[in-house]
Formats: C-alpha cells, sequence, structure tokens
C-alpha cells in the first residue's frame, strides 16, 4: 500500500514555554490500537507550565507530528507491532542544549488477545470502519493524486466489497478533489485546496455488497480538514482618516488601524504587528493593536494642519517572512482657540454729529489665526470704558469678523466734545493652550457741534402735589434753557399734552399753575402719577420738550361703598340667614381699610351686623322674616372714620337651586308694542288722508296739466311787501269786456290776445277777486276789477312757459316755478274755445290801443320763492284801486297783511 507523505517531512511547530527541563518529561507510554489510522492522536505533552521560552520540538519519525498545542498525531496509516514500537521528539532548552523525549508505544490488551485467539465462526474483529480525521496541506505541490488513507469495513471478511463516496469535493463543488479505489478503499487527493474557500470537508463512504448492491455497513462520514499556509497578506479594514486637537500631550489617542487576515485565526499566520514607517517624530502606534497616539504637544494646526503617516500591518507577528500591506494614515489637526484676535493699530478715530442718535460711525478690523467662521475666530467686541452713559454700542459684523462702533443715543457736545473708548476684542471661546491676551484697541470720538434747541433741566420734572389743591396755587417753575449760552431768556413755554387739563404754564415765565381739581383716583392718573409735557421754543423758532411728572398725594376724599347693593338670603325655615357686605374705598391707606360697619340710626332692628375682615361685614337677620325685599341702613367708615350711611337692599326668598327665583312681572307693552300700536294708527290715518284728499280733488272745477318738459311745482308764499316799480306793457281786460265776448262757467274766464310785436299771452280767470296769470316775467297785476291779467311777452305757442305767480282768492298767493304748465278750465269754456278765439282776439286789440292813463295806478310787484304758504289763504297782487270798494276782505287776512292791504288802498 503506498502511503500519504506529506509535502513537509517533518511538521515543526513553535511553542514558547519557560524552561525545558522543569515543563517536558523525559518519556511517554502511550498504548494505541494495532493499526493506527491516519490523525490518531498517540498522546499529549502538557505544555501548561511552559510559557517563557521559546522552544521547537521536532519528531524524529515522520509518520507523527506535533500540534501546536502538544498534541502527537499520527502523520500516516501504521500498524504497531507486538512488541510495541518507540520514537523521539526532540528539542533544546533554554541553554541552547539539544535534548530528546522517548514516545513508546505499545498495542492494547484486548486486541493482543483477540489476536491469540482461534479462528473460529464466532471470532469477531474491531471494526475499523470510524476513523480519526484526515489532514491535508492547503495549495499542496503537484504531483497528483496524491494517495492520503484506506478506509475500510469489517464486513470486507465476510463478503466481497466495493466503496463509494460522495459529498463536498467528489459530487459536490468543488468537485473532483477527492476519490477512492473501488476495490481497495484508499482514498486519494487529485488537487490542491484552498482553505480559505474549504477548511474542511465532509465526505460520506459507504461498503456495498459486489453481489447485493446492497450496503453491509452504516455509511462513514470523513472528516478532511485542511491545512493552513500563510498565503495572504493582511488588509487594512477601516479608514485611515484620524484627527486629534492641536497642542494635545503626548499619548493623547489619535485613532486605531483596523487590519484583518483570511488566513487560520489564532495562528501566527494572522498575528498582525503594526508599524509606522514615517511621522514616527509625531506620533507612535501600538504594535499589536494599531492604536496611534501623539508623541509630542508641538502639533500646531497654524503651522500644519494635516499630517500623513504611513502604516505596515504583517502577519507571522512581524517576522522576516511575514506578510504585509502599507497604508497612508491621513491625521488633521483640530483648532483649539490659542490665538487671539488682534487690532490692526492701537487707536482708531471717529467723528459723529451731535444729537445723531443712530447710524455706523466706525469700523475696527481684527486678525485671528484661529479656523475661520468657528467659535475660536468669531470677534466679540465689547466697549470696556467711557462709554459710561450708554451713547455707544459695538456689534461684529458676521462675513468679515470686524467691530460694528454705532451711536446708541445722541452726544451732546456741551458735555463732552470728544469721548474716548476703550475696546476690547475677544473669541466666543475662551483661551487655551497658550499665555496670549485678549487685545484692546483706544477709540477717539469728535464730536461736531450743532445749533440745538432749548432744553429742559431736567427732562423730567417730578412734582408732589396733594389731591384737591385749590386752583390758583403754583405748584413750580419749569423752564428751558439753551445750550450754546445756557441762557433761558426769550423762551416761551407751550403745554402739550394734559390730558385733564390740571395745569396752566405761563407761556413767559414756565410758572405751573394749578387750574383744575387734582383727583388721584382720575382715570388719567397711572400709579399715583400724571404726565404733563411742556414745549420751550427760543428766538430762533428752536424747541425742546420736557415732561412733568405730578405725583398726586392721597386724601381722605371718598368714602366707603358697598360693592354691591342688592343682596339676596337664602330662607331656611327655623335658622337666621345672613348675607356678607363687602365695601370699597378708592382712597388709599390710610384713608381707606380697615373699614367698620354699624347699622344707621332708626333701623327697624330686623338685622344686626358682624365685622368678617377688613373690608366686608356679615349682615344677619335678628328674627324671623317673610320673604320680600328690606332696605338696611348702614354706616360704613374707614380708618379716619370718614363715612356714610349706605342703604343695602337685602332680597329674602326661597331659594331653588341655591338662588333666589326671578321676581314675577307684570304683562304689559313694552316700548317696542306701543311703537307698533301707533305704527297701525298713522297708518290707518294716512289711508283715511288719502281718500279725502281723492274725493276734494276728483269734486275741483279745473286741473293742473304739466307740461312737455317741464319740472315745475306750486310753492306757497307768506309774505308779501310792496314790489319794486317796474315799467311794463300790461294789457288789461275788463270783466264786463270779457263777460261779453267769452261765454264760460260761472267765475271762469280764458282770454287770448294777439298783439302785433309781442306774441301772445294768455290768461286764465277763476270768479270775482280771483286772478291768474301766465307769462315768462315776474311781474303780476290783481284787482277785483281786472280779472283777467296778461303780460308782454308771451307766446300762445308757449303756454308750457309759465310766470313764478299765480294767485288765488282769499289773499294767499302760488308759485309755480321751473315753467311747469298750467290750465285752470271749467270743461264749458273748453267747448266754446274755438268760437271765441275772434272775439278774443278783438278784445286784446282794445286793450292795445286804450289810453295808458286808464293804467297809471297799477303798480308791477316782484315775487320770488316765498316760504310756506299763510293760513289766510292766497291772494293776487294789487294795483292801487281808484276807490276802495270791494277792499273790506283784507282786513280780514290777518296782521302779516297789513303791508298788502296799505299797496292796495289809498292812502
Amino acid at each position: 500500500m503506498t502511503l500519504y507523505l506529506p509535502a513537509v517531512i517533518f511538521f515543526f511547530l513553535t511553542v514558547f514555554v519557560q524552561s525545558a527541563e522543569p515543563c517536558l518529561p523525559q518519556s511517554i507510554q502511550a498504548s494505541v490500537p494495532r493499526d493506527v489510522m491516519v490523525g490518531y492522536v498517540i498522546s499529549r505533552v502538557n505544555l501548561a507550565q511552559c510559557s517563557a521560552t521559546r522552544l521547537m520540538l521536532t519528531s524524529d519519525d515522520p509518520q507523527f507530528s506535533i500540534q501546536r498545542d502538544g498534541t502527537i498525531v499520527a502523520h500516516q496509516l501504521l500498524r504497531v507491532p507486538v512488541e510495541g514500537r518507540t520514537f523521539s521528539v526532540w528539542f533544546k532548552d533554554q541553554n541552547g542544549l539539544r535534548r530528546k523525549m522517548d514516545i513508546c508505544l505499545s498495542q492494547r490488551a484486548h486486541q493482543i488477545g483477540l489476536k491469540e485467539q482461534g479462528s473460529g465462526p464466532h471470532r469477531r474483529f474491531k471494526r475499523r470502519w470510524s476513523p480519526m480525521p484526515f489532514l491535508i496541506p492547503e495549495n499542496d505541490i503537484p504531483s497528483f493524486p496524491k494517495q492520503l488513507d484506506l478506509i475500510g469495513s469489517d464486513t470486507s471478511e465476510n463478503y466481497t466489497l466495493y466503496y463509494i463516496i460522495s459529498g463536498p469535493g467528489v459530487t459536490a463543488e468543488p468537485k473532483g478533489v477527492f476519490s477512492v479505489d473501488r476495490n481497495s478503499g484508499m482514498l486519494s487527493v487529485h488537487k490542491p485546496v484552498d482553505r480559505e474557500k474549504n477548511p474542511v470537508f465532509k465526505i460520506k463512504a459507504r461498503a456495498i455488497n459486489v453481489l447485493t448492491n446492497k450496503d453491509t455497513d452504516e455509511p462513514l462520514i470523513i472528516t478532511v480538514n485542511v491545512l493552513d499556509k500563510n498565503d495572504n497578506a493582511p488588509q487594512f479594514s477601516g479608514l485611515l482618516k484620524f484627527s486629534v486637537p492641536e497642542k494635545s500631550p503626548p499619548g493623547t489617542t489619535v485613532g486605531t488601524v483596523s487590519a484583518t487576515d483570511i488566513d487560520e485565526p489564532n495562528t501566527l499566520h494572522t498575528k498582525i504587528r503594526y508599524t509606522l514607517l514615517s511621522g514616527n517624530n509625531l506620533f507612535v502606534i501600538n504594535p499589536d493593536t494599531g492604536l496611534i497616539t501623539t508623541k509630542t504637544a508641538t502639533l500646531d494646526r497654524e503651522v500644519k494642519d494635516i499630517h500623513f503617516v504611513t502604516v505596515e500591518i504583517k502577519d507571522m507577528n512581524g517576522a522576516a517572512d511575514g506578510h504585509f500591506n502599507t497604508g497612508t494614515a491621513t491625521i488633521s489637526l483640530k483648532d483649539i482657540n490659542d490665538n487671539a484676535p488682534t487690532f490692526s493699530q492701537k487707536i482708531y478715530n471717529a467723528k459723529v454729529q451731535e444729537n445723531e442718535d443712530s447710524g455706523l460711525i466706525l469700523r475696527i478690523p481684527v486678525t485671528d489665526k484661529d479656523l475661520p467662521k468657528t467659535p475660536n475666530w468669531n470677534a466679540v467686541f465689547k466697549i470696556i470704558q467711557g462709554n459710561e452713559n450708554g451713547n455707544f454700542r459695538i456689534e461684529t459684523d458676521p462675513a468679515t469678523n470686524e467691530g460694528l462702533l454705532y451711536i446708541a443715543k445722541p452726544l451732546d457736545y456741551e458735555k463732552n466734545k470728544n469721548p474716548k473708548l476703550e475696546v476690547v476684542a475677544e473669541n466666543e471661546t475662551p483661551l487655551v493652550g497658550t499665555t496670549e491676551t485678549w487685545s484692546s484697541a483706544l477709540v477717539d470720538v469728535s464730536v461736531v457741534d450743532v445749533d440745538e434747541g432749548p432744553e429742559f433741566i431736567p427732562p423730567e420734572l417730578v412734582k408732589w402735589v396733594k389731591e384737591n389743591t385749590p386752583n390758583g396755587t403754583i405748584i413750580g417753575t419749569y423752564t428751558a434753557t439753551d445750550p450754546e449760552t445756557s441762557s433761558s431768556a426769550g423762551m416761551r413755554y407751550l403745554k402739550l399734552t394734559d390730558p385733564a387739563s390740571w395745569l396752566k404754564v405761563d407761556e413767559k415765565t414756565g410758572d405751573l399753575t394749578i387750574i383744575n381739581t387734582v383727583d388721584r383716583e382720575s382715570k388719567f392718573v397711572q400709579n399715583g402719577m400724571y404726565n404733563v409735557t411742556v414745549k420751550a421754543t427760543d428766538a430762533s423758532s428752536k424747541s425742546g420738550t420736557g415732561t412733568v411728572i405730578i405725583k398726586v398725594e392721597d386724601e381722605n376724599d371718598n368714602v366707603p361703598l358697598p360693592l354691591a347693593r342688592e343682596l339676596e338670603l337664602c330662607q331656611k325655615k327655623g335658622e337666621l340667614g345672613s348675607v356678607m357686605v363687602v365695601a370699597d374705598d378708592k382712597d388709599q391707606i390710610p384713608f381707606s381699610a380697615p373699614f367698620t360697619f354699624h347699622l344707621a340710626d332708626g333701623h327697624d332692628e330686623k338685622w344686626t351686623v358682624v365685622k368678617v375682615n377688613d373690608t366686608a361685614a356679615l349682615l344677619q337677620q335678628a328674627k324671623e322674616l317673610p320673604t320680600g325685599n328690606y332696605d338696611v341702613p348702614l354706616e360704613i367708615k374707614d380708618q379716619q372714620s370718614l363715612g356714610d350711611q349706605q342703604t343695602v337692599t337685602v332680597r329674602v326668598c326661597q331659594c331653588r337651586s341655591g338662588r333666589c327665583p326671578a321676581p314675577l312681572k307684570s304683562i304689559s307693552l313694552g316700548v317696542w308694542g306701543i311703537l307698533a300700536l301707533l305704527l297701525g294708527l298713522a297708518l290707518l290715518l294716512l289711508l283715511a288722508l288719502c281718500c279725502a284728499m281723492k274725493c276734494v280733488k276728483s269734486s275741483g272745477k279745473f286741473h293742473v296739466v304739466d307740461g312737455a318738459d317741464s319740472g315745475g311745482m306750486l310753492l306757497k308764499s307768506n309774505t308779501e311787501a310792496p314790489g319794486d316799480a317796474v315799467t311794463s306793457d300790461i294789457m288789461v281786460v275788463p270783466a264786463s269786456a270779457m263777460d261779453q265776448s267769452m261765454k264760460g262757467s260761472q267765475g271762469s274766464h280764458i282770454g287770448i290776445a294777439n298783439t302785433s310785436g309781442f306774441g301772445t299771452a294768455t290768461g286764465f280767470g277763476t270768479g270775482t277777486g280771483a286772478g291768474y296769470g301766465v307769462g315768462t316775467g315776474t311781474d303780476v297785476l290783481y284787482g277785483p276789477q281786472y280779472n283777467y291779467i296778461y303780460q308782454e311777452g308771451v307766446m300762445a305757442d308757449k303756454r308750457d312757459t309759465l310766470s313764478r305767480g299765480v294767485y288765488g282768492a282769499g289773499g294767499s298767493s302760488s308759485h309755480l316755478v321751473d315753467g311747469q304748465a298750467m290750465k285752470f278750465m271749467d270743461p264749458s269754456a273748453l267747448t266754446t274755445w274755438n268760437t271765441n278765439a275772434m272775439f278774443l282776439a278783438q278784445k286784446l286789440e282794445y286793450f292795445r290801443t286804450a289810453e295808458d292813463g286808464r293804467y297809471s295806478d297799477d303798480l308791477l310787484h316782484s315775487y320770488g320763492f316765498e316760504g310756506q304758504g299763510s293760513p289766510a289763504g292766497s291772494v293776487g297782487c294789487c294795483s292801487e284801486q281808484g276807490h276802495e270798494e270791494g277792499l273790506e276782505f283784507l282786513n280780514t287776512l290777518g296782521p302779516k297783511f297789513k303791508n298788502l292791504a296799505e299797496v292796495c288802498s289809498k292812502k
């Protein structure tokens, strides 16, 4: 049988021991089976006490090997003879002397007894169907195939067998690694194996009867372990980017380099050693853990902010034959505030106008070496001297990191012409890792003088004034001065605000005089103070304002009053009830609470008073009272015994749900009900009035007809007086002549006159003593003997143009305005209009040629709009009569028409 020989005949195992002689025995006795399978553990050397000294153990028999933990394993299939077998393990002690340890193998006693027994029909053999795990080296060198070991079943003594295997390495990936001789059971390997991909193989072996093709034994699982070979270099497993604050002390952690090796764990093949190939002057690395730390405290970000160091990782614990890799680690220095902001110059100059109340006056640049736009770089400016009055403020420009100096309050040239400010620049974080301190600079501010208005000193004048101070009392003087001259000459004072008009400010002197009642309880008094604003104006019309603050001293001018004058008391049978009376006084202490409560003189002894606290008392029943309202007189006085008699009404009732029920109310019409009734009555009266007016209008003898485009209306005139003398060509038709030429209903006439050069005039007359005129003018004559009156310039085809005056009997007058057309006609007159036209023309011609003396007594009177009508009725304009017959009716017109009677009567 050809035996599988390892690639390396002698398998070396390096172990660490403390001392050779005391920890290793001189010999080891081991009892083993007759047939020792590959991988069978012969014995184990106890290395627990050997930990300090490096010791190399080797076997002088290539059929055995020693593993790392001291286990002695059979490396080949062998048979131990009956007499036994011995081999040696050689090593060197700590002194370098070569020593050996003998390993004595002997067959187990029961196997020897079996062999000595006969080979009768009942003889049994120990089964060899469960071998130890096999070992094969990773990436073994050719040539292939290489025999690994024999597999066999005890049933081969009774049957003719053949062997088959299956599983990973045979029928599953990776295929073709292992095979077995069907007849002998020799297991062989056909190609190299990568342990990192397949560290172990589990192969299923079967023993089958050649004749029956059936298994003669249980299937066997054969384990093949792959021995690791250092064929992989370690790899970096993390980012090589780290950071550490600048100027960190030595030993400060920077970061840890991480690496892995895919070779067999916990062996020298994966034991990695870390080394820095560069940057050793600033950093150090732990060779076992890869932890990088600082070596010095001189790291300065402002000098160099990033450092690059080369790291080497090597397996075999850094041995010369180990595999390695290198990488570059980036170490960034984090900024600390080790640099203070500095000013570019020691003194800065600025200029500002007097009384300027806002605005930027100066930019102050600074320099900071720390990382920009961080709290270590951001400047914080402070004014530490020269700004005691708060006239300035300083901020930081976030974009440029400059200091911005602003005016916060107006500056007064007369008080401080040249303020000097000391400004310090700091950072948002304190200084660390440096001996520097915050720097400062001076700002020299020049104030430019401006001609100012008057100034009140003080700006707010406080005056204590007693409440109810008499009017006319001068409480003080409030004057202003010119800041340029410090003089008050020529000032004029004016009160701007005085909500309650308490004060008078003297225009010239500024004296403050009380002119109204000072009341601390006024709504204009806040927190006991009352403000008056005063304005002062100088000769150049410049002005300034000041405030007078009047602090009102309280007086006892208010009496305590009950907060509620109507109280409710729930009556309970068999109990005397009570109600709480709470009082208040608008005055302050000592003119207010505590109050005293007493029943006033003349009370009906139905109630008693018990004080509860400073502002309240209990009003109790002295005896049982029927339900109803009771007026209880009380005397409530303040601390100064000032008070009046007050009356509270107590309603005693049978309560429901803790409250008195609402009082019963009588059923009566309210205001809106009464108004509704009156409105209904008014509508009825209006309806009746409309009906009456309709009836009256239907029974009249004449109608008013509106013109085509006119919008006139009748207006009444009440006042009548002698008119102005107006020259006009008037034609008068006597009543007798008209009666002969026209016929109509009694008292109703119509006349038409054609006059050369004048056009046509139309007149209307109704009844004796009544005359109506229509024309373009405003002058109308009236007389009892002239029933028809005409005015020049009236066109017959222009009858829509009417005069402003229309007069009727009874002494009242009516006006028709805006050219409203009127016709007063009886129906019978309309029927004779055409037949009478020629007679009217003849009569009009007669009037035109008549003597003018007949009309010398006629006067024209002008009438405009004269307001509402007179109860005395309407009258026309009367021409002066030659006699006074028919004028008696004027005496009945009343006193308002006396002037009219004088005009129409002979003097």
